[in-house]
Order: C-alpha cells, then sequence, then structure tokens
C-alpha cells in the first residue's frame, strides 16, 4: 500500500476542505454570527418560512433552532411575520439581514469561484457530481 503524500488528491482535497471552511467561517464571526447562522439566513432569504419548516429543512430539532432564532432576532436579523399563502406564524429576513445574507451569498460565490473557475461549464458540472458521489460514497 503507497504511503499519503501531500501530492495527493485526496490529502489537498482535505487541505482545501479545511481552508475553505476556514474561509467561511471568517465572515460570520467578522459580523458576529455563529456557526450555523448562516444556513439559516440562506434558507430564509429564499422566502419567509414558519419554524417547523426551518427546523426541517436544517435538520434540527424546533428547541435546539428557538435559541438561534431569539439571538437571531435580537440582532435584528430575522423577524416574526406571517408567511404563505395561509398567513401562517412565521420568520423572514429583516432589511438588516437580506444585506448580511447576501454578503456571505458573495463571499461564497467569491470562493466557489477560485475552485471552478478555471473549468469550463461541463467540467465544473461533471467535477461536481463526482465529488457528490464521493460525498455519498463516504456517508455508507
Amino acid at each position: 500500500m503507497a504511503r499519503p503524500s501531500s501530492r495527493s488528491a485526496l490529502y489537498r482535497l482535505i487541505e482545501a476542505g479545511q481552508l475553505a471552511h476556514k474561509a467561511l467561517l471568517l465572515p460570520l464571526v467578522e459580523k458576529g454570527l455563529e456557526p450555523g447562522d448562516d444556513a439559516i439566513l440562506f434558507v430564509l432569504g429564499r422566502a419567509g418560512t414558519t419554524e417547523a419548516d426551518l427546523a426541517r429543512d436544517l435538520g434540527l430539532t424546533t428547541d435546539l433552532l428557538a435559541t438561534r432564532l431569539e439571538r437571531l432576532a435580537s440582532r435584528d436579523f430575522i423577524t416574526r411575520q406571517a408567511v404563505g399563502p395561509e398567513l401562517e406564524p412565521g420568520l423572514a429576513l429583516t432589511e438588516r439581514g437580506l444585506r448580511i445574507r447576501n454578503a456571505l451569498a458573495d463571499h461564497w460565490a467569491q470562493l466557489e469561484e477560485a475552485l471552478m473557475g478555471e473549468l469550463k461549464p461541463k467540467h465544473r458540472k461533471r467535477f461536481s457530481e463526482v465529488l457528490g458521489r464521493f460525498v455519498d460514497l463516504l456517508r455508507l
């Protein structure tokens, strides 16, 4: 069996993943957010939703989510309001929350472009598919 090498694709993938994770956390910390808050902002950025639906989308219990939501609401990132066609009690981004979400999305897009920018669209799609299959394989 070959020894792991710092030149191997797997080693570089691990290194890139760790560095990308740090790079994605930096703007969160700068804005006073905690890891995982960005996921809430991204889901709410698509449309307002109920707490139960948000918890389901994020794979959290409503109890675990409640503390985060209170903190985000106290910082004026989210607000409670009626959502959906039935006007159910729910959550939505405030203007400030939307600006923060957009800044985080821009940062994410810049990192994505740094990774994939040199690839043609066909190769980007293929690379994403290969990584997806690799992740699925590791989850087994």
